[in-house]
């Protein structure tokens, strides 16, 4: 998805914003650390995460060694992918 996102140059952030108890959010977390990774990630990208396995998903993201700014709740990621992308401009 990050590819196809990306392909917008008037992209300047990514938020992700999963709130779910399907889906674990370790195995998401993997899996947006691979995509950031795989796409060379240029623009700032804030991850909010609750569900199930929330704390190891977190915990991907923060040892990922990426710029990954976490957030809270919906309304705090908001926030910080404003001020990232004012930050990047």
């Amino acid at each position: 998805a990050f590819k196809i996102i990306l392909k917008d140059p008037a992209v300047k952030g990514i938020l992700v914003n999963i709130f779910g108890g399907i889906m674990k959010c370790d195995i998401i977390a993997n899996g947006i650390v691979a995509a950031a990774k795989e796409v060379n990630l240029s623009v700032p990208l804030v991850v909010r995460l609750e569900g199930t396995n929330v704390q190891q998903g977190k915990d991907i993201l923060a040892n990922s060694g990426l710029p990954i700014v976490p957030a809270d709740d919906l309304g705090d990621a908001a926030k910080k992918i404003v001020a990232e992308v004012r930050k990047a401009a």
